[in-house]
């Protein structure tokens, strides 16, 4: 049977034109045709698959399939397709139009071998993630979407200003890796992968914007934008020390700021900082074991994040709120998304028998095996935060405190439940059968997760901050605060730079437009009557006087004659 070797892309964005056209009512389970067809494309096509298109004076490598590639672009479809069945109940076209761009563009990105049609889908990306804030219709999330639209600029900017200065410097569009330092194109290119990695500082529009989208736009969300920024720094930067240093930042950072946020989605969004520093790290370290680490951990995170926004999106939709401190006692009312969510708690805190437990681990011991103890010390450490926070404090108080607001509960849509049931199932199959996934990976390795030195470590890490917990619980009680981070730098500065740049610059061109229209008057008046002007230049006060200011009709006759005889003579002399 021929393959067909369509990139995936194409079939994702065929969406935004079938879409519209179907009934109301067809339209969500039509969605979901695209990302199941791009998962069919994805797994079928062979590795090593190249096709081309002409664009200018370039061929652009719009197909490329890499062992490192396909396992991104798996996950990718997959979760597409779960987040479709999570939005079943949506019935507004907008958002599942901006889903198929958003989670389009990602493959795009993913399996391009050009920066020309990376930066197009890196932008196409933007563009549907953006809306997926805006869908949520409240000033916040308008806000939020423009400072992420705006953080996204940034970060295209910088890639589009690297990507012109590597082909004036080469040539060529092709992607290829850059040597650590290589050269100023090479720098300019990472830092826009930095924005949209969320490398602190330039992290915070993502706990910023998250939190305010839709309850269906922040599974896409949680999935993609990060997650593809991994993919490519993993292609173009593998083996920069930076990254390494860069990563455990991110990862302690995350955890920290997550354990002081008191909106359940903020929490999840610092989280989402702090086990993509996990994936850079691993990127940093460089090591083919540190590589399919980054890889596996993207793969897992994917998943079990998904699912996290899943459950957390069923209770926002349940109980109209978000705030830690407003909600609890839901347990006996929402058991299953209870039950769905720990699953994700436990995958993202690295419990054996799940998902995550199997590929963080990974980078953890490249990181002991490259002699970067110190690393390694940081990364356990946050595993730490990470079960302490979303493991613990977040469902105790969400589900099983005393209850101290009273709403009534919205009923939990079928397809909702049905995607964070399938989601929990992959979660716990990939953390028992983990060969499953590491067969997907860029490189063969010999790695054995369950053996007694990790399951002790991963055992000892969960009881003892349990305990810990168990034991503050009281001091410990979510509180209706806003805790600082980076952007409050960006945000205080705002009204200066707002009165330098956006200020003294509109009083100046508002000030050159009165002098423009003061000279444009005066010449129109000028033009109209020339002797009025220069006859109240002579007498201000004395008003136009047709019949002493126009000039005789002798004297016109006269210069009229005159000018008939210069141009005759001329004409003679020629």
């Amino acid at each position: 049977m021929p393959t067909i070797e369509v990139p995936p892309v194409f079939v994702m964005w065929l969406g935004l034109l079938i879409l519209p056209l179907l009934p109301q009512k067809m339209r969500p389970a039509a969605f979901l045709a695209f990302p199941l067809s791009a998962l069919f494309l994805v797994l079928t096509i062979a590795v090593g698959t190249v096709r081309t298109m002409p664009f200018a004076h370039y061929e652009l490598v719009v197909l490329q399939v890499t062992q490192l590639n396909r396992v991104f672009g798996i996950i990718f479809a997959l979760i597409a397709l779960l987040g479709g069945i999570y939005s079943l109940h949506l019935r507004e076209t907008g958002q599942q139009s901006a889903a198929l761009l958003y989670a389009g563009g990602a493959l795009g990105v993913t399996f391009c071998g050009d920066f020309f049609t990376l930066l197009v889908c890196w932008e196409v990306m933007a563009a549907g993630s953006t809306y997926l804030i805006w869908a949520s219709r409240s000033k916040e999330a308008q806000d939020a979407g423009m400072r992420y639209l705006l953080y996204h600029l940034l970060g295209g900017g910088l890639l589009l200003g690297g990507i012109v200065v590597h082909v004036q410097a080469t040539g060529s569009l092709l992607l290829t890796a850059f040597i650590p330092g290589e050269s100023l194109a090479a720098w300019l290119i990472l830092a826009g992968v930095v924005v949209n990695a969320a490398m602190v500082p330039f992290h915070t529009w993502l706990p910023d914007s998250y939190p305010k989208a839709t309850v269906t736009g922040a599974v896409f969300l949680s999935a993609f934008t990060t997650k593809t920024a991994v993919y490519v720094l993993a292609a173009l930067f593998p083996g920069w020390p930076i990254l390494l240093t860069m990563g455990v930042v991110m990862a302690l950072y995350g955890v920290t700021y997550a354990f002081l946020a008191n909106d359940i989605r903020e929490i999840l969004g610092y989280h989402i900082i702090s086990q993509v520093g996990y994936m850079v790290a691993g990127i940093g370290i460089g090591t083919e074991l540190a590589l399919n680490g980054a890889a596996a951990h993207a793969y897992s995170h994917i998943l079990y994040k998904a699912l996290l926004f899943m459950a957390t999106g069923a209770v926002l939709h349940a109980t109209g709120t978000s705030k830690l401190h407003q909600l609890g006692a839901l347990a006996p009312r929402m058991r299953w998304v209870l039950v769905f969510y720990m699953v994700a708690a436990f995958s993202i805190s690295g419990v054996p028998l799940f998902n995550g437990f199997i590929s963080k681990s990974i980078i953890v011991a490249a990181a002991g095996d490259s002699h970067y103890y110190l690393a390694k010390f940081l990364l356990i450490l946050a595993s730490v935060g990470t079960f302490l926070s979303v493991g613990i404090k977040l469902p105790y108080y969400t589900w099983f405190h005393e209850k101290k607001v009273e709403y009534q509960l919205k009923p939990i849509p079928k397809g909702m439940m049905t995607a964070m049931a399938a989601t929990s199932l992959l979660c716990f199959l990939y953390g028992i059968l983990p060969d499953y996934l590491y067969r997907q990976l860029p490189y063969a390795m010999d790695y054995r997760p369950f053996s007694i030195r990790y399951l002790v470590e991963a055992t000892q890490i969960v009881i003892f901050t349990f305990l810990g917990f168990w034991a503050v619980r009281a001091k410990l009680a979510p509180k209706n605060h806003l805790s600082l981070d980076t952007d409050w730098f960006f945000r205080a500065s705002a009204p200066l730079f707002r009165r330098v740049f956006v200020g003294w610059v509109n009083t100046f061109f508002a000030a050159a437009e009165r002098r423009a229209f003061d000279l444009a008057h005066g010449v129109s008046t000028l033009s109209a009557n020339p002797i009025q002007v220069l006859r109240s230049l002579h007498s201000p006060t004395r008003d136009f006087d047709p019949d002493l200011d126009r000039p005789a009709l002798g004297v016109t006759i006269v210069l009229t004659l005159l000018t008939l005889v210069i141009v005759a003579a001329w004409s003679l002399l020629a």
